[in-house]
């Protein structure tokens, strides 16, 4: 349930719309293409998570086959990454609180949020599963429900509603009505649409068969990313033009529903959009809290972080968390600058531990199948092929970034983060 809700995040609900009003209809083929990226690096890191777990996940594995400056780097700068994740999550869940309950300041509800998943990740490692259980059963239910109804408007059966055909496919400029510039865009919004599965080879060392939960995930990863992400798409712009205002704001799923004449479809959908981001807080704070506690396990940070008790890394929880409402406390002083500078130092950071899995999939491989050929209990297909077309693929996308200015930016302070703690990381290695 952990892997299943962690392909719906806010990321598909909200920000997929910026990617149709870019793409178009042609938004299927960009979110079908990062599907496959998504699918190949899942796959290569199921298959090291499942023959050798660790709570670091691929930081370890990358620390094991590329080198201790390698799992330092891949390690901090995705712990970054969730913990400023976790502050872009409780801004967002406090606007929704906010705007439902207009006389409590949104700062007093990113506190009650913080507050709250802090201390449930203090308390137990159940508590991050029955939460993440149900928050992903919520979900799945309402994305369930959503693509039924979109394939009987489809259909034309649905009670009031007449199929469209494929005129939103075809009308307003076509299937690709900004040409290959807003298949681009598309694709670089869809591959970040996809970034937090990960988590889950993190939260698989803590189970009780963690090699049988990496397998099972991984497995179903195909069939999860082509319903959920490339279903709900097709579903979207076939009854909604990909052109109508609605799609921006109040989001893609509120217009279809809207279409649909579902009544109170846009408080539905901030119920469900609420849902996601707590679910992503909860998740990115569990995660950072591991990792976090990996590193410094491993000599790769703050010793003080990795005292145990109870079965919790407890500090490595209180610090990911002070980091994560420091970052909400910058978007709040310096929301242009200091705030800014962090969100785009974690621009393309799921790509640069998308390029790591990569190297440390294709290292590891090979030397299991010399040392232990019976841990490949899950393999990665077509070896070594498809992993050197997935770097391929990941190295495409950076390149792609370089053509938008914005996108630019984030990669140059990426790079400058990844390029400091791999210095870093070198300089403890000597």
């Amino acid at each position: 349930m952990i892997a299943l809700g962690g392909v719906i995040g806010a990321g598909l609900f909200v920000g997929s719309g910026a990617g149709i009003a870019a793409a178009g209809p042609s938004i299927v083929l960009a979110f079908a293409v990062s599907g496959v990226l998504v699918m190949l690096v899942m796959r290569m890191l199921g298959e090291m998570s499942a023959a050798r777990p660790a709570s670091g996940s691929f930081s370890v594995h990358a620390e094991r086959e590329i080198g201790p400056w390698a799992g330092l780097t891949v390690g901090w700068m995705f712990w970054t990454l969730l913990c400023v994740g976790v502050a872009a999550e409780a801004i967002g869940a406090a606007g929704i609180m906010a705007a439902w309950l207009p006389g409590v300041p949104s700062w007093a509800w990113v506190a009650v949020f913080m507050a709250f998943f802090c201390a449930t990740n203090l308390a137990a490692v159940k508590n991050f599963g029955e939460f993440e259980f149900w928050f992903a059963a919520i979900k799945v239910t309402a994305i369930s429900a959503f693509l039924v109804l979109g394939a009987l408007a489809l259909f034309g059966v649905l009670p009031g509603t007449s199929s469209p055909g494929a005129a939103n496919l075809t009308g307003a400029g076509g299937f690709f009505p900004h040409g290959s510039t807003g298949l681009v865009t598309g694709l670089l919004a869809s591959v970040f649409a996809y970034g937090g599965l990960e988590t889950v080879t993190i939260a698989a060392a803590e189970s009780p068969d963690p090699r049988r939960g990496v397998a099972g995930a991984v497995r179903t990863a195909m069939w999860r990313i082509a319903l959920f992400y490339v279903g709900s798409m097709a579903v979207i712009v076939t009854l909604v033009p990909w052109n109508d205002p609605a799609v921006r704001k109040p989001g893609p799923y509120v217009a279809v529903l809207d279409t649909l004449g579902i009544p109170g479809a846009g408080q539905v959908m901030n119920v469900v959009v609420l849902i996601a981001l707590l679910s992503a807080m909860n998740a990115n704070i569990y995660g950072s809290s591991r990792m976090a506690y990996s590193l410094v396990r491993r000599g790769q940070g703050p010793k003080a972080l990795g005292k145990v008790s109870g079965g919790v890394p407890r500090r490595a929880v209180l610090a990911s968390s002070a980091f994560g409402f420091a970052a909400v406390l910058l978007s709040y002083w310096w929301p242009t600058t200091v705030f800014s500078w962090l969100l785009n130092m974690v621009g393309a950071a799921v790509l640069v531990v998308w390029a790591f899995i990569a190297v440390a999939q294709l290292r590891m491989r090979r030397r299991l199948e010399r040392e232990a050929p019976e841990q490949l209990t899950v393999r990665m297909w077509a070896f070594p092929y498809l992993t050197w077309i997935a770097l391929a693929g990941i190295l495409a996308v950076l390149a792609l970034m370089t053509l938008d200015a914005d996108n630019r930016i984030q990669l140059y302070f990426t790079a400058g983060l990844a390029a400091l703690l791999a210095v870093i990381g070198r300089l403890r290695k000597r």
